[in-house]
């Protein structure tokens, strides 16, 4: 089951060599496996709302057809060890799951002896890469949640041992499955010209800015705009971000975090057809099915690619910030947390 498709491979590995120069980042080829038709699945970190909204889809008695035969059967609670916000949900969370039947584990080690698969939730991003990699290293197929990492630098290490020790796995927000934004994509109003996207983006110390809830409002953008990015300028105030995002065929994208206000999830798509409203959001479930549609399968319903530049968009926009709303080039902020993962790579000491 711990393969990737050969059509996923032609597509991406065409892809990859594009945009912002991502072509270290490729998909192993192999031959096709047969489809899983269940699985054990294993959490990381109780300390997200996800981990809850999850189990309870999969676990419940009524669950969905679509879900028979994946269940939660195992988690690790502990994630963040100073993110007060997300520690204080463990215990709490820890006796839901307990009800839906979850066995409550140690260590990532114990856990990964019980599960075929593994949700990584914990809410600090800090931690993905080493709890990616013991994963990874384990051969267990993972989603891991927003942030995919807590840096840039992390990022690209996670996606370059995935390709290194050929175990896939994929990230995104549940915005990016906003029935909306998909029909965006796939071509309601025909080619997207622009796209003005909004979410909340409450900061988090340790994070870039917009890695902790910006990423939802980015995800959206990204997922009506496609990859190709070229620059982006920042402007921020107490309660407020813009980020305007300048793409290489010269259409605009730009997005909108709020801190003040109701908290909405949305935006405008600008097709050639005409405007399209994004929104409302409806929850996880959408991205839920992608997620076990990747257990089953092996394929990733995202590029690596794509998430990259989504998250190298995030960390320009920091550097935009620190340079008084300069334009920063994506290449550049690319390049630089590119050489930043390669030493990460090599502090490892992995086998070649």
């Amino acid at each position: 089951m711990n393969r990737y498709s050969r059509r996923n491979f032609v597509r991406d590995a065409a892809a990859l060599g594009m945009g912002l120069g991502f072509t270290h980042v490729s998909l192993p080829a192999f031959a096709s496996g047969s489809e899983a038709t269940s699985g054990r699945i294993g959490i990381i970190g109780l300390d997200t709302s996800h981990s809850i909204a999850f189990t309870k889809a999969l676990n419940a008695a009524d669950a969905a057809d679509k879900y028979k035969g994946f269940r939660v059967v195992a988690a690790y609670p502990r994630g963040s060890a100073d993110i007060e916000s997300s520690t204080k949900r463990i215990p709490g969370y820890i006796e839901d799951v307990k009800k839906l039947g979850v066995e409550i584990v140690d260590s990532i080690a114990d856990l990964l002896k019980k599960v075929d698969f593994v949700l990584l939730e914990t809410n600090d991003g800090r931690p993905h890469l080493e709890q990616g990699l013991e994963v990874m290293k384990a051969g267990k197929p993972l989603f891991i949640d927003k942030p995919v990492a807590g840096t840039l630098s992390d990022a690209i290490a996670l996606y370059t041992l995935s390709e290194k020790l050929k175990v896939p796995f994929f990230s995104s927000s549940s915005l990016r499955y906003m029935e909306s934004a998909q029909e965006a994509a796939s071509g309601k109003v025909g080619k997207i010209l622009g796209a003005d996207c909004f979410s909340p983006a409450t900061l988090e110390p340790t994070h870039p800015d917009l890695f902790w809830y910006g990423i939802h409002g980015v995800e959206t953008l990204y997922t009506v705009m496609g990859t190709g990015c070229q620059s982006v300028t920042r402007t921020q105030t107490a309660g407020t971000e813009m980020v305007v995002g300048v793409w290489e065929d010269g259409r605009i994208g730009t997005f909108r975090g709020t801190r003040t206000g109701k908290h909405e999830y949305g935006g405008t798509a600008y097709g050639e057809k005409g405007p399209l409203t994004l929104g409302p959001y409806k929850g996880y479930d959408n991205l839920l099915d992608r997620i076990i549609a990747f257990f089953k399968t092996g394929e990733l319903p995202i590029r690596p690619k794509e998430t990259l530049e989504i998250y190298t968009f995030m960390e320009a926009a920091d550097e935009s910030k620190r340079k008084d709303g300069k334009a920063i080039l994506l290449k550049d902020v690319y390049e630089t947390h590119l050489k930043k993962a390669n030493k990460i790579i090599q502090q490892l000491n992995l086998p070649s």
